[in-house]
């Protein structure tokens, strides 16, 4: 049974990505099964933001023989959140973040909500020069393997 990984994500773009007018000018080219609008291709930004997403879908030590990838978010998240968990949510999504050469941090905000943890990180997609606020609800609901 598939679970969606956010209740809300919400993503903004303060410029746009100049330069992009026919797919030789693509500078990143994938595949992505959740959209079949688009033959299941994604490219640039989009496949940038999507690498992101399963980042975070990934628990920490679930990855087959990669044990450092994925996020330690989801095992925390009925943790009491205290200042302490709330800077090792910070590191994590620093950590994350980070592992991709394609974009860098501007800032992150670390909150809980009604059912679990919000993360709001303003990025710069480096190639492209365009800044982008991601916001991502990791819900208690999704957070539990049936």
């Amino acid at each position: 049974m598939a679970t969606r990984l956010y209740n809300k994500q919400t993503v903004s773009t303060s410029s746009a990505s100049p330069g992009l007018q026919g797919a030789s000018a693509f500078t990143y080219k994938g595949f992505n099964s959740n959209d079949p609008v688009n033959g299941f291709k994604s490219y640039d930004i989009d496949l940038v933001k999507q690498d992101i997403v399963n980042h975070f879908n990934i628990r920490k030590g679930e990855k087959l023989m990669n044990p450092d990838f994925g996020t330690i978010i989801w095992d925390i998240l009925f943790e009491q959140f205290t200042p302490e968990v709330r800077k090792l949510v910070i590191q994590d999504v620093e950590t994350v973040i980070n592992s991709d050469p394609r974009i860098a941090i501007n800032n992150i905000a670390v909150d809980t909500t009604d059912q679990g943890i919000r993360v709001e990180a303003d990025i710069i997609y480096v190639p492209f020069n365009v800044n982008e606020k991601m916001t991502f609800d990791f819900d208690r609901a999704n957070g539990i393997i049936i």
